[in-house]
């Protein structure tokens, strides 16, 4: 077993340095009542040290694309905004979007899904049921409009699951609920992100369940990796777990890829891991060749 150089990584979840951290997360901040100083920058500021440096007067796409190219990532998936569209010119294969979504205007989210796909074209869907005003249940009605578009539009939906970051209700992440969508939904291709701590292994038991469901182990430092999932990626989970990091919101490339060297992956995993699965989950057929 060992990590191995050249493979040209797909991140899932990935951005550009940020130029105000404080307000990116407002939206978050009327959910919370906490006031802690140690929430006070980034709602689950307490969970990460040597977060990534805001941009200043970097240009942000340059920044990105130079770690990327530093640690052997070819491409990331990004949530639609100006520097994405512009990264996107730079670098035409190496540039996915996703959409970030609130079921609670279920109309507007489903136009929001398909306006931005018929203009920029997407990867992916993205939500963060607890962090919705009011927080939505996984499993909750409001989604399965949305359910519904992706799987007309051959679109993943990527979810939070587990207990979230920020100091909010964690229920609505319960693992259990996707058991529920996945059995409305056979069509749909669901990812669940964010470790699915403490329910870990109740989401592999619904990943062999379900042929649909995924896991990615975003805003998890690789040596945290939960053992359940790892033991599961090196056998009937394969195809199912998918990198995906947390640059710039707490985790730094250099970190992530200096820790995976001592991740216990099987040799025959890693490409899966690392690009093959998300390339295919995705439809990603388009992506950048490390040295092309």
């Amino acid at each position: 077993m060992g990590y191995p150089d050249g493979i040209g990584a797909i991140d899932l979840m990935i951005g550009f340095p940020f130029t105000d951290k404080k307000a990116t997360y407002d939206y978050l901040r009327a959910g919370i009542k906490d006031t802690g100083e140690d929430a006070s920058v980034m709602p689950a500021g307490y969970m990460f040290k040597d977060t990534p440096d805001e941009a200043g007067d970097r240009d942000p796409v340059e920044v990105t694309f130079t770690e990327m190219d530093k640690y052997g990532v070819a491409a990331g998936l990004f949530g639609v905004s100006e520097n994405s569209i512009e990264a996107k010119k730079r670098y035409p294969n190496r540039v996915f979007f996703s959409i970030e979504v609130d079921p609670n205007d279920i109309t507007g989210a489903v136009r929001k899904i398909r306006d931005t796909h018929a203009e920029h074209g997407l990867s992916a869907v993205t939500t963060f049921p607890a962090g919705c005003i009011p927080q939505v249940p996984v499993s909750d009605r409001r989604y399965y409009p949305i359910y519904q578009t992706c799987i007309d539009l051959d679109i993943p939906i990527i979810s939070n699951a587990g207990i979230p970051g920020p100091r909010v209700p964690a229920e609505c992440q319960n693992v259990m609920h996707f058991d529920q969508v996945c059995y409305d939904f056979p069509e749909l291709r669901i990812v669940m992100r964010h470790g699915a701590e403490p329910w870990e292994e109740l989401a592999v038991k619904l990943m062999l369940k379900w042929p649909g469901l995924y896991y990615m182990p975003s805003a998890f430092a690789p040596k945290y990796y939960p053992e359940a999932i790892i033991k599961y990626a090196n056998s009937r989970g394969r195809e199912k777990v998918m990198y995906a990091g947390y640059y710039p919101a707490g985790l730094t490339l250099e970190r992530i890829f200096t820790e995976m060297r001592n991740v216990p992956l099987k040799d025959e995993v890693w490409p899966l891991f690392l690009r093959e699965n998300a390339k295919k989950v995705f439809k990603m057929d388009t992506v950048h060749e490390l040295g092309s």
